[in-house]
């Protein structure tokens, strides 16, 4: 092994909103200690060493992804596992998520409020 993942970083123009989205969705603190208003950065998990933890970094610029549009690429996705899809879904559409097309055995696509795409994921 040649390390561990610390981080995933996420750019964004409000890095304090979308972080609030992950943390509620995750049920994971707000790292304030690492945010910096000034910076543009804020993180959302536990201390480094303990998880990997997102980050969100403002990008003032940013081209937000479309799915499925290839002129407008999604950049990465998260998956996120679920025990109950239909319960899951409702809760992602009041934290502000939209629901996208794509669906398969297993994974329905979302975007977050600032349009990254994520699936919720269960077993059947």
């Amino acid at each position: 092994m040649i390390g561990q993942l610390r981080t995933v970083v996420i750019d964004c123009p409000d890095p304090r909103a979308l972080a609030g989205f992950y943390a509620e969705m995750l049920g994971l603190p707000v790292d304030h200690s690492g945010s910096d208003d000034e910076d543009g950065w804020t993180v959302v998990g536990g201390k480094p060493g303990q998880q990997p933890r997102l980050a969100f970094q403002r990008a003032s610029n940013l081209r937000e992804p479309r799915w499925p549009d290839p002129d407008r690429p999604q950049q990465f996705h998260l998956d996120v596992t679920v025990d109950d899809i239909e319960v899951a879904e409702a809760q992602v559409l009041k934290l502000g998520a939209t629901r996208l097309p794509g669906q398969g055995d297993g994974w329905r696509v979302y975007a977050d409020p600032s349009g990254h795409p994520f699936c919720l994921c269960w077993d059947d």
